[in-house]
């Protein structure tokens, strides 16, 4: 069993950056896939990018490619989320999640068993 505290939320002006860090406790996050989804305001949990379990690959959403990058630090049982070129659409509150063996699409909130408590990320245009 794993526990996620995500941090570094926050308001930034469209077209800057922040990064996201979802610490780790109890089992190492490099046993788990490890991934990001994000709630926009008044819509349903959204997938934005996952660290495959080997750590050795990484997936993203099609709105985020190019943008975001997804990190691990097994040392730090860290996985970070980095975001610049935000836009006023990547508003929304932002969750890690992990599994250690995914019962279906890595793309699924249903996929993921462990999730941290969110933090508010809001870009003003």
């Amino acid at each position: 069993q794993v526990q996620l505290v995500e941090s570094g939320g926050g308001l930034v002006q469209a077209g800057g950056s922040l990064r996201l860090s979802c610490v780790g406790s109890g089992r190492t996050v490099g046993s788990y896939y490890t991934a990001w989804f994000r709630q926009p305001p008044g819509k349903e949990r959204e997938f934005v990018a996952v660290v495959i379990k080997n750590g050795l690959s990484t997936q993203y959403a099609d709105s985020v490619k190019g943008r975001f990058t997804v990190s691990r630090d097994n040392a730090k049982n860290t996985v970070y989320l980095q975001m610049n070129s935000l836009k006023p659409e990547d508003t929304a509150v932002y969750f890690c999640a992990a599994d250690v063996s995914l019962g279906g699409t890595i793309d699924a909130t249903s996929s993921y068993d462990y999730w941290g408590q969110g933090t508010q990320v809001t870009v003003s245009s």
